[in-house]
């Protein structure tokens, strides 16, 4: 079985941030590192090279496969900021109606700017996200 690439590492959260090209992407990085943070109340840390990760829980599937993920966090990717609501979108219709400018994919949720979503609505499902983790993956 394939080991996972993706695993926490001593890289520094703010100097990975500090390489981000673009200026505004930057900029709304440190912006979702201070929401995360505060919503999350875990320290943030690097995982693999590019992910920016809150706490962790441990899975084990069926198929015998296990490791180890964070609880919710971003990565500041080329086309968009790529924030990771780990419990997926199916109970969140209600907030997704309310968020703005957004794409999603299976666990992914993918803006432009912090400006085109409403954070408190961004905190709320980032929380329920975190709890829902929580209770799944208890320890």
């Amino acid at each position: 079985m394939a080991e996972l690439k993706t695993k926490p590492t001593d890289q520094n959260v703010e100097a990975f941030l500090n390489q981000v090209e673009d200026e505004k992407k930057r900029a709304d990085s440190f912006a979702i590192l201070e929401l995360f943070k505060q919503v999350s109340g875990e320290k943030a840390q690097m995982w693999g090279t590019s992910i920016v990760g809150f706490g962790s829980y441990h899975y084990k599937y069926s198929s015998g496969q296990e490791g180890d993920w964070p609880l919710t966090g971003f990565s500041p990717r080329k086309q968009n900021l790529t924030l990771y609501i780990m419990r997926g979108f199916d109970q969140f219709d209600t907030l997704l109606a309310k968020l703005g400018k957004f794409k999603t994919g299976k666990g992914c949720l993918y803006i432009k700017k912090i400006e085109d979503v409403d954070q408190e609505v961004l905190k709320e499902m980032v929380r329920l996200s975190i709890e829902h983790m929580r209770i799944t993956y208890p320890g």
